[in-house]
């Protein structure tokens, strides 16, 4: 009998641990089972280094995620989808540019914000984009003397 409360003490604290596992997963990547926030959405020449799920960031603060990228058959360009967080407006001049945590960071979707008194509703797209800059034809310009001719 001891054999028999032993194991299935065992595995009670294996499953205590696993279930504490997911559920540090779960809030530690902003996973979140219910549709909160509103969409957007936006369209870039390159979105390199931008993956589903990346950060969408206003002044350094995460303010959404990106849910879905897709290649644009017709404009050959990369289209966006954002989730936006419930309670942040985005001025309608906005721009989205793709920025870069550093030369060996990740890259995140930086909202800057505009002055219009007029704000993004679900379902908009926002027009002005910055697509990534690619570091190696930085660094080609930057060898090469900067002369783009």
């Amino acid at each position: 009998m001891t054999t028999s409360a032993t194991e299935v003490l065992v595995g009670g604290a294996v499953l205590a641990a696993a279930i504490a596992f997911g559920a540090y997963t779960v809030t530690s990547t902003g996973f979140s089972f219910g549709e909160s926030g509103y969409p957007l959405s936006a369209s870039f020449r390159s979105l390199e280094g931008v993956t589903v799920g990346s950060d969408v960031r206003l002044a350094g603060v995460k303010i959404g995620t990106v849910t879905d990228i897709a290649l644009n058959a017709e404009t050959y360009r990369a289209d966006m989808a954002l989730r936006m967080n419930d309670g942040v407006q985005i001025p309608d001049d906005s721009a989205i540019v793709i920025s870069s945590e550093g030369l060996l960071g990740g890259n995140f979707v930086e909202i800057s914000p505009g002055g219009s008194m007029f704000y993004y509703e679900a379902g908009d797209e926002i027009l002005d984009t910055q697509g990534s800059v690619s570091l190696i034809s930085l660094l080609l310009k930057y060898v090469s003397g900067g002369s783009g001719e």
